[in-house]
């Protein structure tokens, strides 16, 4: 694994139906951004299809298979430069469609991330749930896990993905106007509760209708490396240590003023957060 890996986000403005556009742009900016030394290479979610669908019968011609045609000519890429790109984009599996994030490099596919949490917005209205587990990666540029847009404000998946021994999480966004608490304060609090290193890079532009607002963020255990513009394409660079993610521990004073994010869970007390969907609150327990 590098010591030092040197990371890109690429904020820019996917056009809807437009794949072979967006393509060659990605290819283009994984090129100027690998000659800037960046390892880690990551564009928004739906980068290469466009995000606001009204139809899943739109949306499934803009989808393909990971891997498949427009991930094989990343992963060519990859191979020429020595890097490894997070990508978003819709996936088809037979019938099924997905919100989907690859991470590609010179090995070829490395892995994949079906969106598992699905608000009532754009594409994810009619696309399946994801129904991969949450997975790490092992790398040589760290381990790492990946979640996509609206994941950000479930802890549970980050946690899921940092108890697995994530270094990073890379999450490809397209956020609109009104979410800008997302890389405000989600971002910091998923990476300073499981002491990683977290990268989120969203979209821009506008797209029928609504309004997306870039400022993407690279976070170190909450410590912000870099910021997006906002409403302009932008690329913006950060240099991570992956390894300093698997030092949980905090001291300060030993013995006196310390403390572990992950060993000092207590489980047993949160039965709750594994309820499935439909349970509903019945009220506080007053028994002592």
């Amino acid at each position: 694994m590098d010591e030092k890996v040197k990371i890109a986000g690429v904020q820019m403005e996917p056009k809807i139906l437009e794949k072979g556009h967006n393509l060659s742009r990605c290819l283009d900016m994984i090129k100027i951004t690998a000659k800037e030394g960046a390892r880690l290479i990551v564009f928004p979610e739906c980068a290469l299809s466009g995000y606001v669908f009204s139809s899943l019968e739109e949306a499934f011609p803009a989808a393909e298979p990971i891997p498949g045609p427009s991930t094989e000519k990343i992963i060519t890429a990859c191979q020429e430069l020595n890097a490894y790109v997070v990508i978003g984009l819709l996936e088809r599996d037979d019938d099924k469609c997905y919100n989907a994030a690859a991470l590609l490099g010179p090995m070829g596919l490395v892995g994949k991330h079906r969106k598992a949490h699905l608000p009532v917005m754009g594409v994810d209205r009619f696309v399946n749930h994801g129904d991969l587990p949450f997975i790490v990666y092992d790398t040589e540029v760290g381990r790492i896990g990946m979640g996509v847009c609206w994941e950000v404000l479930f802890p549970e998946h980050a946690r899921t993905l940092a108890l697995q021994g994530a270094d990073l999480i890379a999450l490809p966004t397209n956020w609109p106007e009104g979410t800008e608490v997302m890389p405000e304060l989600m971002v910091p609090a998923r990476a300073v509760e499981n002491h990683i290193h977290f990268v989120a890079v969203n979209r821009v532009g506008e797209e029928r209708g609504f309004k997306f607002f870039g400022r993407s963020r690279i976070t170190s255990f909450g410590t912000i490396l870099a910021d997006g513009k906002a409403y302009e394409e932008d690329v913006l660079y950060a240099e991570i240590r992956p390894a300093e993610a698997r030092e949980k521990d905090v001291v300060v004073i030993p013995g006196e003023y310390e403390a572990h994010v992950l060993n000092e869970r207590r489980p047993e007390f949160y039965g709750l957060i594994a309820q499935p969907s439909g349970w509903l609150w019945s009220g506080f327990s007053t028994k002592v």
